[in-house]
């Protein structure tokens, strides 16, 4: 039988999502619970790899498994067996043809900057903070410029590993709420450290250092030593995943955790 999992996290005490020999990972973790639940040895296949400290509003993974559970018995038990920094939201039985990576057709990120003078105490390591007033006028400019099919490599990490730079960006918006502004970036799939080196520049143009047109100068460039700061992980949460809906996975609400 296969079944997918929603996974909520909080990534401040795991190196990352992948299993590491010498650090904590949330792989590690959620799979330690599912061999507790299934009485055997289980491995997941999650939607996307997150570094070390970013988080997860609904990661998606699935597994194989010759236990009999049904999707309470999984939920529960794997939330008694989880550190409190990790919970399963949902589990569904899926057909052998469901991929959490493969069979994804968009991934939803939001990066959240704290932008006031003084750096947060309550909010630290769940925000990256920035103490230069940001302009979100000029930094939403600037990404509208970004959207659609392009080759990214300005923007992914020298050591990304993927096998084409293309993507398809479908959102891209800057907003602002207080003292917190908010990127919400949606795409078909994404690069190494995409999503951080995109705020990285954006912010660099909010804060007046570079002009609007500069993001759309650095994506045509296609150098990745040309382009800007990767910004910290702390703000960046994977909000959601998105499937056909053949496979019936549960539509949450959006959660009022990330503002």
């Amino acid at each position: 039988m296969r079944i997918a999992l929603g996974v909520e996290y909080d990534g401040r005490p795991f190196c990352g999502w992948q299993f590491q020999d010498h650090s904590p990972s949330v792989q590690a973790v959620v799979e330690q619970a599912l061999s507790q639940v299934a009485n055997e040895d289980v491995r997941v296949i999650c939607a996307g790899r997150t570094d070390t400290g970013v988080h997860a509003v609904e990661q998606v993974v699935h597994f194989d498994t010759a236990a009999q559970r049904n999707e309470k018995a999984w939920v529960m038990g794997c939330n008694v067996n989880l550190p409190r920094s990790v919970s399963v939201l949902w589990a569904r039985p899926v057909s052998d043809d469901f991929h959490a990576r493969f069979s994804a057709r968009r991934r939803y990120y939001r990066y959240v900057i704290f932008n006031r003078k003084v750096r947060p105490a309550f909010l630290a390591g769940r925000v990256a903070w920035n103490y230069r007033p940001l302009d979100e006028r000029r930094m939403q400019a600037a990404a509208g410029t970004l959207l659609g099919e392009h080759d990214f490599s300005s923007y992914r990490a020298m050591s990304c590993q993927a096998k084409s730079p293309v993507r398809t960006l479908y959102r891209l918006d800057v907003r602002r709420e207080n003292e917190l502004i908010l990127l919400d970036i949606e795409a078909n799939a994404f690069l190494h450290h995409m999503v951080r080196n995109l705020a990285g520049v954006l912010m660099a143009i909010g804060a007046g250092e570079q002009p609007v047109e500069w993001a759309r100068e650095v994506l045509e460039l296609r150098d990745r030593t040309l382009g800007g700061i990767t910004a910290p992980p702390h703000g960046l949460y994977l909000m959601r995943v998105v499937y056909p809906e053949n496979f019936d996975l549960p539509r949450l609400s959006p959660s009022s955790a990330v503002w």
